[in-house]
């Protein structure tokens, strides 16, 4: 099954999640995911912008629990691949945006923070950080990339310790949304039109991606401490 599609339109690259409706983060979709990353980078010529998006009621409902759930060292595998993905994310010699036109819950909700802009969908939809309501330990370095995204400590505590449920516009009241479109279709063309402006500003990949792992500073340490110390056991 095909687990997602990269459209190439002029500079921008559009990244789409198109396999079960839940695209619940497993090995094989954060592997098919980062092999599209890959070639937006080897086939990027001059500036460029990716576009993360999916189709269905979800953008992504987090981590593949049912999958992982025969073995322990499934969670661990995942949690690896995750940390390996955020980073090519932060890393990535283009702005990206996060179309977000579904759920994006716990691991989803951290793939959607790991863009630049995130972009979602008024009608329907939320963001969700469930660890809380699923009796999970929420890792360290998910609230890092949080707190660099959210207005303040009162929304740390709706996200974290309400485990609150953002709609669109409860997103961009505490910052991690910057803007509500109608339905899926317009979300993707608003994707598309900032895209198309942030290409026109020209600028050097080499030199975003430094400005953009400075930003993330603290995120992209504790994302390779944690690989680290889990490469030498």
């Amino acid at each position: 099954m095909e687990m997602c599609t990269l459209e190439k339109r002029g500079s921008v690259f559009i990244l789409t999640l198109t396999g079960d409706d839940e695209h619940r983060l497993n090995p094989t979709l954060i592997d098919s995911i980062r092999a599209a990353i890959r070639r937006a980078r080897e086939e990027a010529v001059g500036p460029s912008v990716l576009i993360t998006t999916s189709h269905g009621k979800f953008f992504s409902n987090g981590y593949d629990l049912a999958w992982a759930s025969s073995d322990t060292s499934r969670l661990e595998s995942m949690d690896s691949n995750l940390k390996s993905l955020v980073s090519d994310l932060l890393t990535l010699p283009m702005p990206t945006i996060a179309a977000v036109t579904g759920h994006a819950s716990a691991a989803g909700f951290v793939v959607a923070l790991s863009h630049d802009y995130l972009l979602m969908r008024n009608d329907r939809g939320f963001l969700y950080m469930s660890e809380l309501d699923k009796g999970m330990e929420i890792p360290a370095w998910f609230v890092a990339l949080l707190k660099t995204k959210a207005a303040s400590p009162t929304a740390w505590r709706e996200v974290v310790l309400k485990a609150a449920k953002l709609t669109a516009s409860m997103g961009m009241e505490v910052g991690v949304v910057d803007s509500a479109h109608d339905s899926p279709e317009e979300t993707v063309e608003a994707a598309v039109e900032l895209g198309e402006k942030l290409v026109a500003r020209g600028w050097d990949g080499r030199v975003y991606a430094h400005c953009r792992r400075t930003v993330y500073s603290d995120v992209l340490v504790s994302i390779g401490s944690d690989l680290q110390t889990r490469s030498r056991l």
